[in-house]
């Protein structure tokens, strides 16, 4: 779990008081990662061999008999790779570095409208669900709202509390990052005219979702 109960109660209590004061139906998640990213490991694998294949070439020591020096290679090379590969496994900040940027971006967005749509976040009276995904191998955050937030509310404002969100990311503290935008959002909500009828309004479990990846 991402979560630590009193981390996960503070949420409930601040979705819960955000969606009395706005009207909004808030749900929030934090996933490991929004997808396996297969390719990783054997990005790192290929990267080791041919590192080690380099070095192997460089300076392994000339007196060795062929056979001796192909079996010493090839176990080098293997195992080099081998080594990265399962770096990539157990290391987020690791694996990061053989995921594509652009890749962690739209794995992250179509994991959120995925998760939006399977639990009726678009069907809410007064179409206000709104969906704050937390990735955190990727370092990502995803705000999605429905349609009834689209007169008052610009894409760039839920960017701008994207950006206050993120660097919590960097410190592994998504209990953090949802905080600071479960806050803020309902600060941007009220500011724009959204008023609540109060705790009759809430439609949606306010529990955070927890999943270790993405699918």
């Amino acid at each position: 779990m991402h979560l630590n109960d009193q981390e996960r109660e503070s949420l409930v209590q601040l979705v819960a008081q955000a969606e009395s004061r706005t009207g909004a139906q808030v749900i929030t998640a934090v996933v490991g990662k929004a997808d396996s990213y297969a390719e990783a490991p054997w990005k790192a694998f290929a990267l080791g061999a041919a590192l080690s294949a380099l070095a192997a070439l460089l300076w392994l020591p000339g007196d060795w008999e062929p056979a001796e020096t192909a079996a010493r290679t090839a176990a080098v090379i293997l195992g080099s790779g081998a080594i990265l590969a399962l770096l990539v496994v157990l290391l987020q900040p690791f694996a990061r570095l053989f995921i594509d940027p652009l890749r962690r971006e739209t794995e992250v967005r179509q994991f959120a409208h995925s998760l939006l749509f399977s639990r009726d976040l678009a069907s809410t009276r007064g179409r206000t669900g709104l969906l704050i995904l937390v990735s955190l191998i990727e370092r990502r955050v995803t705000i999605l709202a429905d349609k009834g937030f689209d007169s008052r509310i610009a894409p760039d404002d839920w960017q701008q509390i994207v950006q206050r969100m993120t660097p919590f990311l960097r410190r592994r503290r998504p209990a953090g990052a949802l905080r600071t935008g479960i806050q803020a959002l309902q600060v941007l909500l009220l500011e724009r005219g959204f008023f609540g009828p109060g705790l009759l309004t809430d439609e949606i479990a306010d529990t955070p979702l927890e999943m270790r990846e993405g699918e």
